[in-house]
């Protein structure tokens, strides 16, 4: 099977100009008027270009937890292990090649960005990468992130321990009795997990106020 990595122009994959190339299969990590997920978060769009369409372009097969393409030095195994940045997020893994795709769920070394619109879970994501990390470590040696450079198991299971460690200081400072501003301020990277980039502000922000409205119930 030969790939083919291609960037196109939002305006051209909603012009299905896209679907003009040579494209056989497409697996999708990335939310546009509807995302590749388990099939009991599939929701049908409302007006979309999709249903201007005809359907055309809409997913024909989704999957609840795994799903398995082609034989063979071919076969692409496609996973999905709870919420995380979204509660659609895709690892896609290429076990010929012993290569994973993780896509945002690990977008580098860096607190992540949680998408709350979508599903994305403070609470939830070292419990989901470290499904991730069980699942991989004797099937792939590279992983290929979303925003950073291709990387290892032990820096997965490095991100796993960082994100529960985030989890924990935001709930230590939930009991103290401490603001979401409070701690969206003070939180650090600790000092052990080395070439972490600085949080950036409003991210981090945001990143606490979903945890503590999880914490308390208001986020299910």
């Amino acid at each position: 099977m030969r790939t083919r990595n291609v960037k196109p122009a939002w305006s051209q994959i909603r012009n299905f100009e896209i679907l003009n190339w040579t494209v056989k299969f497409v697996i999708s990590k990335f939310r546009l008027e509807i995302r590749l997920r388990p099939i009991s978060k599939f929701v049908p769009p409302s007006q979309t270009i999709f249903q201007a369409n005809n359907g055309r372009g809409l997913p024909t097969r989704t999957f609840k937890d795994k799903l398995t393409l082609f034989k063979g030095s071919d076969e692409v195994n496609v996973y999905f292990f709870g919420r995380g940045n979204t509660n659609g997020d895709t690892w896609v893994l290429f076990p010929s090649l012993r290569m994973v795709c993780a896509g945002d769920v690990f977008s580098g070394k860096n607190i992540p960005l949680f998408d709350a619109n979508n599903g994305g879970s403070a609470v939830a994501m070292a419990d989901s990468l470290q499904k991730a990390y069980d699942t991989f470590k004797n099937k792939a040696d590279m992983i290929i992130t979303g925003h950073s450079t291709p990387m290892t198991m032990n820096d997965l299971k490095e991100y796993v321990d960082f994100n529960r460690q985030f989890l924990n200081d935001v709930k230590a400072a939930k009991k103290a009795g401490k603001s979401i501003d409070e701690v969206a301020t003070t939180w650090k990277i600790p000092a052990k997990y080395a070439g972490y980039a600085a949080p950036d502000p409003a991210r981090l922000k945001n990143n606490v106020r979903l945890a503590y409205a999880e914490l308390e119930g208001a986020v299910k």
